[in-house]
């Protein structure tokens, strides 16, 4: 019998919360608002998912680099519609000691005023390009809403932001499209569902000529945007004076993209994957992949627990991370419940029964189906740990397809959002007037245009009654 989701999507807010602090993911006591300290088993967590990052930012050619946390006002403010977007949210420094400083730092709230100026030291000439660097690193926001765990926080400690230079827009245009393959690549890795859209032109990146964004659905209906990538045009290259010299001797301004993912991708695996009894992590990205428990009948002890060892030890040799739970003061069951919190994908149960026939029993975290195993067939683990991720994903993407939809009425997009949220596509005739009226007439955001989903529709614009010449995603969203 498949296992219940019932408070998980009914009760939201409160599940999150609750196994955030039960799995030990991340501890927000701290004495300032918003800011968290990662535990153990969440840092092992946020470890495995950085490195699937990496590996893909890394295989095509990106370089990890690391910049100054602190960037003074005077770059900040050289791009002016940059400042107006993030002075509000800025965390200023405004003295050394007890000294007042001569210009006013900021910690990062991201980082193309830091990073430009810089490359203009390192890029020449057309040699010198494509440039492609990537840090990860801690951004600041002084968030004035009420904060959530991992998704709206005051420090971003897992913030990864990629920044390219080009010597031309064809081709950065063609790295942001490649930015958004590179994304969905890490997404479906961490068993996420997603929509990509193009936002709408008041709701771009301060700065940027377009702006994509990766968002997926949460159990209460709301989105989240998990990843964005950005086409920066020349727009920060003529306000920083970064140009080159092309293959005539010209002098043109470096071509820009940036593209960012935050720990907002671990909330995202923390929610859509959840059930009634806790967390359940993808096999790929688990701190623990399996977790043996010595089932003690008396007189047979020394003897189960020699075989979970000889179980650990096989496993662990064929690289997969297990932990024997051997603590003497727990029974068994509160060991089961512990580790299905926590989001364990497999449990390995070993007793005197199971020696006997020499098998040991299975149970998977994402079904709670449980089956006999043969000890000479531990082999099979691998196998069963990818059947495991590729059932969250599966499961994790209908759910999110049963909640998108397609109307021509704001009423009804509105009465949709309303009884179950999720997105809903809708005409739109491409005015910036009409798509802000629909956002507040819906009483929801509008994501933007579906990806290469240009081209007119049939119905009308539910605004101003003109042809549709797209459909728009609207949503509520966090």
């Amino acid at each position: 019998m498949a296992i219940k989701r019932r408070v998980w999507k009914d009760k939201f807010s409160d599940w999150y919360r609750e196994f955030i602090d039960t799995a030990k993911i991340i501890d927000y006591r701290y004495p300032i608002k918003g800011c968290g300290v990662w535990l153990p088993y969440g840092f092992k967590l946020r470890e495995h998912v950085l490195r699937v990052i990496r590996d893909f930012l890394d295989g095509i050619g990106h370089q990890e680099m690391l910049f100054p946390m602190l960037i003074p006002e005077d770059l900040i403010a050289k791009e002016s519609t940059h400042i107006k977007s993030f002075e509000d949210e800025a965390y200023w420094i405004t003295h050394g000691g007890r000294n007042e400083l001569g210009v006013k730092l900021a910690l990062r709230p991201t980082s193309e005023t830091a990073i430009t100026p810089m490359v203009k030291l390192w890029v020449r000439s057309h040699a010198d390009l494509p440039l492609k660097i990537y840090q990860i690193g801690s951004i600041f926001r002084y968030e004035t809403k009420a904060t959530k765990p991992l998704i709206r926080v005051r420090e971003v400690t897992t913030f990864k932001e990629a920044h390219t230079f080009h010597v031309s827009h064809e081709e950065s245009r063609a790295q942001v499209l490649a930015a958004n393959d590179i994304y969905a690549k890490i997404f479906d890795e961490l068993c996420v569902p997603y929509v990509v859209s193009e936002r709408p032109s008041w709701d771009r990146f301060a700065g940027a000529l377009s702006t994509f964004a990766f968002d997926t659905i949460f159990p209460d209906g709301r989105c989240l945007q998990i990843g964005t990538s950005h086409d920066l045009g020349q727009n920060f290259s003529k306000v920083f004076d970064l140009t080159f010299e092309d293959l005539g001797g010209k002098h043109d301004f470096v071509w820009q993209t940036s593209y960012g993912i935050s720990e907002r991708a671990i909330a995202a695996v923390i929610a859509v994957h959840g059930d009634d009894r806790g967390l359940v992590f993808p096999p790929k990205i688990a701190p623990i992949q399996v977790v043996v428990i010595p089932i003690h009948y008396k007189g047979f002890e020394e003897q189960i627990n020699s075989e979970c060892q000889r179980v650990e030890a096989a496993l662990s040799q064929e690289g997969f991370r297990v932990k024997i739970d051997n603590r003497p003061k727990l029974t068994p069951g509160s060991k089961f419940y512990e580790w299905e919190s926590k989001g364990v994908p497999l449990r390995i149960e070993i007793g005197p029964r199971d020696i006997k026939q020499g098998k040991v029993t299975l149970a998977r975290r994402d079904t709670g189906e449980k089956m006999p195993c043969e000890r000479s067939s531990l082999t099979l683990i691998g196998k069963m740990l990818v059947e495991i991720g590729e059932n969250l994903k599966k499961r994790a993407w209908k759910v999110m397809e049963d909640h998108i939809s397609t109307t021509g009425d704001v009423i009804e997009a509105k009465r949709v959002l309303n009884k179950d949220g999720g997105i809903v596509e809708i005409p739109w005739c491409g005015q910036a007037a009409c798509g802000q009226r629909i956002e507040v007439e819906v009483d929801a955001r509008v994501l933007g245009l579906p990806l290469g989903a240009r081209g007119a529709v049939s119905d009308e614009c539910p605004s101003c009654g003109m042809k549709g010449e797209h459909r728009i995603r609207v949503a509520r969203s966090y």
